[in-house]
């Protein structure tokens, strides 16, 4: 293999796919990166799987000679990103191919140095997994962004939870949902399904789990490129994410997950709709006094002054006190939070205004955006011992 390509377009590709490297690999060659050059294309595929999720980019390269090999991640990803800015030369020097035990000298060469690195022939890497039967749709890589981003945030992130450590996506009438939860609070968000058609799914039967650290990693490449559809094809174990250059397979989740659209209330007696950066600004400021203690706030709901005061009392560390102008609906109550989770859902939200439903201190509250995004946040209330 022979090829020349520039430092930016290494770095920031290796940056992507090393993501997709076992921290623990079974097998050496799983701590590598595996290099596809093509003589026809003049592309450079690079490729990295930890058995359970997998991510393909490609770039363009002057490749002389095509092959394939794999390099240590985190050897090449460190040496790579500390070269300044031009064009780099990788050569396998090799001929032969790999020696008795399969290893090949790799030569990187930049304007003022030189560097050699040991690599792995190709032939043991393990192959990203196809989809070939399965399910495949169109989606918007928008919707996808937005969901994904208002969601995720509520996954769980105890691994012995293991269905409520990934995002439910399933197609409904009116879009796409996702769907996460941890146990202690809920995310639901539907959003417009297809770039062209926002009532258009075209694919009825989609109802799966994913891992959110693969969907973590799909925000990101999402992020870098310029593609408005992402093609999902699924089967009952995998589903891949494909566009543009790149690709992103992951395992399902394979357990039933919840029903959580039972958990969600139809009707409430009490109704708040507040400024979300007002609130939002109160609860920060006040949770240095909560996290002493137990991340407990309460809020007192006054339709007498139209106000919701925030309160907190850490004993032998302090207390703090907020107001916020609120419009109240419904008799006065005092309810209690875990600040956190209240924080962590505004910020996702992206409107001025948001509305929290309750019935009682300690059935759920729902917390959801006026304006365009379609998002319902449950959050459970704490009991707190007078």
């Amino acid at each position: 293999m022979k090829l020349v390509c520039t430092q930016t377009n290494l770095s920031s590709h290796l940056s992507l796919v090393s993501r997709a490297v076992s921290s623990r690999p079974s097998h050496p060659i799983l701590a590598n990166v595996l290099f596809t050059a093509n003589e026809q294309t003049q592309r450079v595929s690079l490729s990295a799987f930890d058995l359970s999720l997998g991510i393909q980019t490609s770039f363009a390269a002057q490749v002389s000679e095509g092959g394939t090999l794999t390099i240590p991640a985190k050897l090449l990803g460190d040496i790579v990103s500390r070269l300044p800015e031009g064009e780099l030369a990788l050569d396998d020097g090799d001929e032969d191919g790999p020696d008795e035990n399969g290893s090949i000298t790799v030569t990187l060469k930049y304007a003022s140095g030189a560097y050699q690195m040991r690599g792995i022939g190709a032939a043991e890497f393990p192959e990203l997994p196809t989809i070939e039967d399965g399910e495949t749709a169109n989606l918007s890589a928008e919707a996808m962004i937005e969901g994904l981003r208002s969601a995720l945030f509520a996954a769980s992130g105890d691994e012995t939870k293991q269905v409520l450590t990934g995002v439910h996506l399933s197609a409904q009438d009116e879009g796409l949902e996702f769907a996460a939860t941890d146990g202690h609070r809920l995310a639901v968000v539907t959003t417009a399904a297809h770039p062209d058609d926002a009532g258009a799914v075209e694919m009825p039967k989609l109802s799966v789990t994913v891992p959110a650290k693969a969907l973590q990693e799909v925000i990101k490449m999402l992020d870098r490129g310029s593609s408005s559809t992402v093609a999902v094809k699924f089967d009952p174990g995998q589903i891949v994410f494909e566009w543009a250059d790149q690709r992103l397979t992951s395992r399902l989740l394979e357990a039933q997950y919840p029903n959580y659209r039972q958990l969600i209330p139809r009707q409430f007696a009490h109704q708040v709709t507040i400024d979300r950066k007002a609130l939002l600004s109160g609860l920060e400021r006040i949770s240095v006094i909560a996290d002493q203690r137990n991340n407990i706030v309460k809020m007192t709901l006054s339709p007498e002054s139209q106000t919701a005061d925030l309160s907190v009392d850490a004993q032998d560390v302090g207390s703090g006190q907020e107001t916020i102008p609120a419009q109240i609906t419904g008799e006065g109550m005092e309810v209690a939070f875990n600040v956190k989770y209240l924080i962590e859902g505004l910020k996702v939200i992206n409107t001025t205004e948001i509305q929290i439903q309750l019935n009682t201190p300690t059935s759920p509250a729902i917390v959801s955006p006026l304006g365009s995004l379609k998002m319902t946040y449950l959050v459970m209330p704490v009991q707190v011992r007078s």
